[in-house]
């Protein structure tokens, strides 16, 4: 059985209203114990409808949402879904809510009522997965947003979560701040089998993931590896979505006629590919000219 798994969802937010347009039409999505997931798409396409789903904060209107096999819809137990499913917000400050690090850390597990001796425990352990172990003490205010959220982060871990659900956690992040983030994330992932849903902007963030889920105007469009997703260039383009900045340039390069054999998803892979089609083509210069020129290979 799925970790995650939406049957046949529908969702409009206002349910009682029966002519109330729909954020989602009847899209079904099944997700393992410790997948990473990438889950793209416009802004109103329901992506984040899709993290309040998975997290229980939003039933659906039509179909099922079940988290390790329990229906979110049963009212009795929510508590149990929000045991198995941390969500973590675009905004940390909307997640920050005491005047010291651990002790923001702690809350979730306070609500849970787990007893104090188990707490400190996990606030320990969160905080150092998190790498923010030495600024227990610190007031979460002078924090910069990259360690915000990370606290932020540490306080679903300390939970002791089955899955975390992300959503856009680095859009509001300076470059470092989305590095740090992101480093978390996968090592949560690696080294403790969580399960990550990612909700991202960033495709950069997206070829990280092991799966891409693509989703267009309550529906989803397509479903595969970073490789496999990315590869459909076109298709993407035709439906106004990006793709990663390698991609695009290897793209634009292949119908300008300087085919480089298959799409990027770094920076790293871009340049490797250069490498060997620049290598390939002084080979073929240097053997149509004779001599010892083909045996020179060209410095990058």
């Amino acid at each position: 059985m799925p970790f995650l798994e939406l049957r046949d969802v529908r969702f409009s937010y206002e349910q009682e209203n029966p002519d109330s347009p729909e954020v989602l039409h009847r899209i079904s999505l099944s997700i393992e114990q410790g997948e990473f997931i990438a889950l793209l798409g416009h802004n109103g396409s329901g992506k984040s409808t899709v993290a309040k789903l998975l997290n229980g904060m939003l039933v659906p209107t039509g179909g099922q949402v079940l988290v390790d096999g329990i229906d979110t819809a049963v009212e009795e137990r929510q508590l149990d879904v929000r045991r198995r499913v941390g969500l973590v917000q675009q905004n940390p400050d909307n997640q920050l809510v005491a005047g010291v690090v651990e002790e923001d850390v702690a809350f979730g597990p306070e609500n849970l009522g787990i007893p104090s001796e188990e707490i400190r425990r996990r606030v320990d352990e969160a905080l150092k997965a998190v790498g923010m172990y030495e600024y227990r003490e610190s007031a979460p205010h002078k924090l910069s947003g990259g360690q915000k959220q990370r606290v932020a982060i540490a306080g679903i871990i300390a939970m002791e979560t089955a899955c975390i659900v992300l959503d856009e956690p680095t859009a509001m992040l300076d470059p470092r701040g989305r590095a740090e983030v992101m480093e978390t994330v996968k090592r949560l992932n690696r080294e403790k089998n969580i399960t990550v849903v990612l909700i991202t902007h960033y495709m950069e963030e997206a070829v990280q993931a092991g799966r891409v889920v693509v989703m267009d105007e309550g529906t989803i469009l397509t479903d595969g590896t970073p490789e496999e997703v990315f590869g459909k260039v076109e298709f993407l383009k035709r439906h106004g979505l990006d793709v990663p900045q390698a991609t695009e340039l290897v793209y634009r390069l292949s119908t300008a006629g300087v085919k480089l054999g298959e799409m990027p998803l770094s920076a790293e892979e871009c340049v490797e590919l250069f490498r060997q089609y620049l290598t390939n083509h002084a080979d073929d210069k240097g053997g149509s000219a004779g001599g010892d020129s083909g045996n020179q290979k060209p410095k990058l």
